[in-house]
């Protein structure tokens, strides 16, 4: 729970407010814009929600906060930030919320299927949460875990003795040592099931992965994510923790294939028409070879 004793100077007064013990891993301002900013190394509060919509923002972010950082002066009900996750992107795309400060707030991602598509698939691990699974048990469970890379796998085994979902991942960041069921290796891409594709992209890590639904839903981890500042697309060279020449090569392998949503676990989402993402791509690519 956030600390009235903690609160930042940052916040602007009123009832809704971020504490010191903000990790900036920027999930409220992505959800909540007209109510967080990040002021440099943390988020604060730069407007007070005024509508009913905005406290629901506002809520959401609260529950959605990896490290609790979040707090208010009034009580609300609780449920108006609980009950809004799985939020829905679009079509049977969800966004997860309850990030885990065990993956510095990454983003997870769910996509409802029928049982005879193959079930629902979980991208990446949230956090735990009696409240989460409550909702991901009347969705019908999870039958596959989906990880693009070893930083953000939290609760990944957790959620696997709850649902026996079989969880992907690739060899080069330790998928054996977490106990994963199937184990990519190599750089080849890797037919799931009829609608997912599992793409190789070492240079954030070694193992890094993306994953492609119905060749619409890019779920890209730590390699690629949307720019709203330039409305393109962007890498982060600083925390290419394994290879940036090795992440510009990933990238162009991507030009191959067809999306229109970039959903990735830290960054900000994107979506445009194929065509547009494809050219955003490409100029993405020449971006980073001048970094």
């Amino acid at each position: 729970m956030a600390s009235l004793q903690q609160r930042l100077p940052e916040n602007v007064p009123g009832d809704f407010f971020v504490d010191s013990t903000c990790i900036d891993c920027d999930t409220c301002t992505q959800l909540a814009p007209a109510i967080f900013r990040d002021h440099g190394d943390q988020c604060s509060v730069h407007h007070q929600p005024e509508t009913s919509d905005e406290t629901r923002q506002a809520m959401m972010a609260l529950v959605a906060c990896p490290t609790g950082s979040i707090g208010s002066t009034e009580k609300h009900d609780a449920h108006i930030g609980i009950d809004a996750f799985p939020f829905q992107l679009a079509d049977n795309v969800y966004f997860c919320g309850f990030t885990s400060e065990d993956s510095f707030g990454a983003w997870s991602y769910l996509v409802r299927r029928p049982a005879d598509e193959g079930g629902n698939v979980l991208i990446d691990s949230p956090r735990f949460a009696t409240q989460l699974i409550k909702r991901l048990d009347a969705m019908g469970g999870i039958s596959q875990m989906l990880l693009t890379h070893k930083d953000d796998v939290a609760d990944h085994r957790l959620f696997h003795e709850r649902y026996g979902c079989e969880r992907i991942m690739h060899a080069d960041d330790g998928a054996a040592r977490h106990g994963v069921e199937r184990i990519v290796s190599g750089v080849e891409s890797i037919r799931l099931d009829r609608d997912l594709l599992a793409i190789p992209t070492p240079g954030h890590t070694r193992g890094h992965m993306v994953f492609l639904y119905q060749n619409r839903f890019l779920f890209t981890g730590d390699h690629l994510a949307g720019s709203s500042k330039r409305n393109a697309l962007t890498a982060f060279r600083s925390v290419a923790w394994y290879s940036w020449p090795e992440q510009i090569r990933s990238m162009e392998k991507l030009l191959q294939y067809q999306f229109e949503w970039v959903l990735p676990g830290h960054g900000e989402i994107h979506h445009a028409d194929a065509a547009t993402m494809r050219r955003q791509l490409e100029e993405c690519v020449r971006w980073m070879k001048t970094r």
